[in-house]
């Protein structure tokens, strides 16, 4: 099991909790937090060692797009950087549900 942290620089706050996902084989659950700062810190909890570059490279891409400022966990178990995306796209629909 791996943990790791990274921090974005962002300019959009969110206003509300958002909760995606699930830990389960293959899949990972995203859990955001409204934060006061412009920035976004990412926690990654994950089963799966030897990736941090990957996860990087997905979450760099992803906050290059989406530009949000929010506290991020993100709990995987196995996840494909495809399921990130999905999953973090899944997020950006729900804050966008909210205007």
């Amino acid at each position: 099991m791996e943990q790791f942290t990274y921090t974005y620089k962002t300019t959009e706050p969110i206003t509300k909790k958002v909760h995606i996902g699930v830990v389960g084989s293959g899949d990972l659950e995203i859990l955001l937090f409204p934060t006061d700062k412009q920035e976004t810190s990412v926690k990654v909890c994950t089963g799966s060692d030897g990736f941090k570059d990957v996860w990087h490279n997905v979450l760099t891409r992803f906050f290059d797009r989406y530009p949000i400022s929010a506290d991020m966990v993100i709990n995987d178990f196995g996840a494909t950087p495809g399921v990130v995306y999905l999953r973090l796209t899944q997020a950006m629909e729900e804050l966008s549900d909210e205007k």
